[in-house]
């Protein structure tokens, strides 16, 4: 086997950084201080990049010399794009490019492997397909680059989807191309690695974002090589850059929604990573890398699995369960604060992960059943029994698209923050808007991705009806649910807390460890988050609702936990707990100066 020639990459790259670490003169040219947003305690040079660099140029080179792969304009575009994003990034590492020329690099590495002969084929429209592919390509290279934000994380990762590619490229998809380059960089991650991820000591030599922009831009490409430039691709196929390098792309979406809500540049370097999120809750760095990693093998192997079985039903069958448990690993994540990491010790059970947010997860399932029984419906209206072997594989291609879009636009709209219990007829309009558009997206993407030859098109507008309506009813009904944990006689003593702030959510977190204790909801005067859920808890009203509330939770205590409240809504708070016979509390948030650690204390 003639791609065996690239395991040359590691001891390449692996002696390319051994040399730089005793030249004198590159460890003071590059080299990452310390700085309050980044995770590092210590200088550190940045020149890994190179020896990653060396050891991909050296494993492509050997496989074109011996014939395991044929020299192409395909693999030239490809290796000029890493080529140009190398250098930019090492000049970044030396002068610190400005966001915009990164990102005018990152656009003409795209196009130059565009042009090359990059091509994505699952979408019949060739504007759409390039703008796909650009997206694609820089989104990818930009993830990589966050994903760099704890020794070992970014090469572990880009690893273990290398060999996933290469499994793919053997298997499914035989393509040289794609094997040879994702066996390089594998390598090269390889003999990168340990002087890199040295746990119990600190790193001895960073990739840069000469590294991560290379890994990245190259990972991207192999996703779009490796199956997105099969004409007729099938779902299982459409899917496996997505669940092999899921990872980067959940870490992204969570880091720079968190940013974007806090005002903050997403390109602005901080501790809100998903590796961050799980050292604070009490993993060892070491362990959350392994963690992660884990992850990512699983994902990938799935992803292996539905292209080997070609089984479109299993497919998906898995999907809809991935799917699920990256959102709720994405939810155990979003509500990890910084602030946790000096906090009370937390539950590091995997399993928590899983069930942190049973509500939400609930609510994913009954959406799925929905969308995938109300579509099936709809499609056996318009077809002669269970249709033909044509139409069977078109619905089952559609469905995940139409159950992703209908999760995306539910993000969107807040469907999975509001507290339904509580909807007026607004909200179960909003859900239902959301649910058409949904259905309209969904169409649009299959339009373009798939040529739908028999397949009724009536089935969209009969299913996006009887979703929107079915949609509301689910959310209507949810008041008629017994509420979760017991009512008002389950002996534990209900608190209402005023505040949703950071405060807010410190005391509820507090209360939770207490047994005897149910955080019934929350007042809160931000009219954007009314009928919306903080922490799972439900916001009932703002502070002058304070009277009817009590009332209708029933509730035991009032703690008000607003910073610096000012006296007269503090009396009529007080006034509103004496005439409904409720205890109430003022907790004040009191920083203290050594470690930025914040306490509640009770006054």
């Amino acid at each position: 086997m003639e791609a065996a020639v690239t395991i040359a990459a590691l001891p390449v790259a692996a002696l390319t950084l051994w040399a730089l670490l005793r030249a004198p003169g590159a460890r003071s040219l590059l080299v990452a201080r310390p700085t309050g947003e980044r995770w590092h305690d210590r200088a550190t040079p940045t020149f890994g990049g190179v020896g990653i660099a060396c050891g991909l140029a050296v494993g492509v080179a050997l496989a074109v010399a011996v014939g395991a792969v044929e020299a192409s304009w395909q693999l030239a575009g490809i290796l000029a794009g890493c080529g140009l994003l190398f250098v930019a990034g090492l000049l970044d590492d030396v002068r610190h490019l400005s966001p915009l020329a990164k990102l005018v690099a990152q656009f003409a590495a795209a196009g130059i492997a565009i042009a090359a002969g990059l091509r994505v084929e699952l979408v019949t429209n060739d504007v759409l397909a390039a703008a796909i592919a650009f997206f694609w390509l820089v989104g990818i290279t930009n993830a990589f680059n966050l994903l760099d934000n704890m020794d070992g994380l970014a090469a572990t990762l880009a690893t273990v989807a290398c060999f996933y590619f290469a499994i793919d490229a053997t298997t499914a998809h035989p393509n040289d191309l794609v094997l040879v380059l994702s066996l390089s960089l594998a390598f090269a991650c390889l003999g990168f690695l340990p002087f890199n991820l040295r746990p119990g000591d600190g790193a001895r030599v960073f990739m840069g974002d000469a590294g991560s922009q290379l890994l990245g831009f190259l990972l991207a490409a192999l996703g779009l090589a490796a199956s997105w430039t099969t004409a007729g691709t099938t779902v299982a196929t459409m899917l496996l850059p997505l669940l092999v390098l899921a990872i980067p792309i959940l870490d992204t979406t969570l880091v720079t929604v968190r940013r974007l809500a806090e005002r903050r540049p997403v390109t602005q370097g901080g501790k809100d990573h998903t590796s961050h999120r799980l050292v604070y809750y009490g993993l060892s760095e070491t362990k959350a890398v392994a963690l992660l990693a884990l992850i990512a093998v699983a994902l990938g192997a799935t992803s292996v699995a539905y292209n080997v079985l070609d089984r479109p039903a299993i497919t998906v069958l898995g999907v809809l369960v991935t799917f699920a448990l990256l959102v709720q690993f994405g939810s155990f994540l979003a509500e990890l604060s910084e602030q946790e990491r000096r906090g009370r010790p937390a539950d590091t059970r995997l399993r928590h992960a899983v069930a942190v947010q049973p509500r939400r997860l609930a609510e994913l399932v009954v959406d799925s059943a929905l969308v995938t029984g109300t579509f099936l419906g709809a499609y056996l209206l318009f077809v002669d029994g269970r249709g033909t072997e044509l139409q069977r594989g078109t619905f089952l291609a559609v469905v995940p698209i139409v159950l992703g879009t209908t999760y995306v636009v539910y993000v969107l709209f807040g469907v999975y923050r509001r507290a339904w219990r509580y909807a007026t007829t607004g909200d179960l309009l909003t859900i239902a808007l959301a649910s058409g558009l949904a259905t309209l997206a969904a169409y649009g993407i299959v339009l373009a991705t798939r040529d739908l030859g028999d397949f009724p098109r009536e089935i969209f507008l009969v299913y996006g009806v009887a979703a929107a309506a079915f949609a509301a009813v689910s959310r209507w009904g949810v008041r008629f649910v017994p509420e979760a944990g017991g009512g008002p006689d389950d002996g534990r003593r209900r608190v209402l807390v005023v505040g949703a702030g950071q405060a807010g959510r410190g005391v509820v977190r507090d209360l939770r460890g207490a047994g005897d204790v149910r955080v019934v909801g929350f007042l809160d005067d931000n009219p954007r988050l009314r009928r919306r859920r903080v922490q799972g808890v439900p916001v009932l009203g703002s502070v002058g609702d304070a009277p009817a509330v009590l009332e209708s939770t029933q509730s035991d205590e009032l703690v008000v936990t607003i910073p610096d409240v000012d006296a007269a809504r503090l009396d009529a708070v007080a006034r509103a707990c004496e005439a409904a016979g409720v205890a109430h509390r003022v907790v004040r948030e009191r920083t203290q100066a050594a470690p930025a650690t914040t306490q509640a204390v009770a006054e």
